[in-house]
């Protein structure tokens, strides 16, 4: 919020060059909160995958939460004025790599009632699978 106080007396102070720099440092936070977004359901996503691909089999609130958790992502991706995505497939594909532990931890505690630490559950799993049918879901 004090980024906009200080645009807004930027540009009352013809100061434009100051406003410019603080509109790209606005577009660059705004980036990274989308980016947070998409990570987060990303590791929603993945922990749900990773226990139906361990345990061979399914909830239906496993599907749900993968149904929504895709369709978040999607839609906090897209770039609605401009078009585009902020994470093109590869940064996307970047991503899921990137939370795919954090997702491995965390279903290490669920799956098979938290009998396995997270590098004995991959070994359970094909990880590149998992990683495919996330990108497969999110791009519907």
């Amino acid at each position: 919020m004090e980024e906009l106080i200080d645009l807004r007396q930027a540009i009352e102070q013809q100061r434009y060059g100051d406003a410019i720099t603080l509109l790209g440092e606005m577009e660059g936070m705004s980036r990274e909160d989308k980016i947070e977004k998409i990570d987060s359901f990303l590791i929603i996503l993945l922990l749900h995958l990773i226990k139906q691909d361990a345990e061979k089999r399914t909830t239906r609130s496993w599907d749900a939460s993968i149904r929504e958790s895709a369709r978040r992502i999607s839609r906090i991706n897209k770039r609605r004025k401009l078009g585009g995505f902020y994470l093109s497939i590869d940064e996307l594909t970047e991503a899921i790599e990137e939370a795919f532990p954090s997702a491995l931890i965390q279903a290490a505690l669920e799956a098979f009632e938290g009998q396995y630490l997270p590098e004995q559950l991959a070994t359970k799993i094909n990880k590149s699978t998992i990683q495919q049918k996330a990108l497969e879901l999110i791009n519907g």
